[in-house]
C-alpha cells in the first residue's frame, strides 16, 4: 500500500515515534508498505517553526533529509494538485491539509491522518 503521511504523523515518525497511534506505526513498519510525504508538509512545519510553534520545532531541511534517507518518497505538488482543489467540498479550511487530500487524491495513495476533519473527505483516506 502506498501511504501519504500528514504532517503530524511525519513529525512524529521522525522525532516521537512513541506518540504514533499503534495502528499508524504497524502501518509504517509493514516492509510492503511504501511511505511518502509532500512538500506542504515541510512548507507548513517551515512556517510554523519560524512563527515559533513549540510543536513545529523540527528544521523542515533536516527533517526532509532523514526522510529522503529513510526510504521516504517525495510526492512533488504539481498544477493537477492544485486545480484538484477546487473540486474538494468545504469540509476543512487549512490550505495544507487540502493539498495533501488533493495529492493523494489525484495520485492513488492513502492519506494517513489523525485529523477527523480530513477523514470525512471521500477518497483514499485512512484515519489512524
Amino acid at each position: 500500500m502506498k501511504l501519504l503521511l500528514d504532517t503530524y504523523l511525519l513529525l512524529w515518525a521522525a522525532g516521537s515515534p512513541e506518540q504514533l497511534p499503534l495502528a499508524a506505526r504497524q502501518l509504517m513498519e509493514n516492509e510492503h508498505n511504501e511511505l511518502f510525504f509532500s512538500p506542504t508538509s515541510l512548507w507548513e512545519i517551515a512556517i510554523k517553526h519560524s512563527l515559533g510553534r513549540e510543536d513545529f520545532r523540527v528544521d523542515a531541511r533536516v527533517l526532509r533529509r532523514g526522510l529522503l534517507d529513510n526510504g521516504y518518497i517525495e510526492i512533488p505538488i504539481v498544477s493537477e494538485h492544485t486545480v484538484f482543489i477546487d473540486s474538494l467540498p468545504l469540509i476543512h479550511k487549512d490550505p495544507f491539509d487540502r493539498i495533501l487530500i488533493a495529492q493523494a487524491t489525484v495520485e492513488g495513495i492513502t492519506l494517513l491522518t489523525m485529523d477527523g476533519l480530513i477523514a470525512k473527505y471521500p477518497g483514499p483516506i485512512m484515519k489512524v
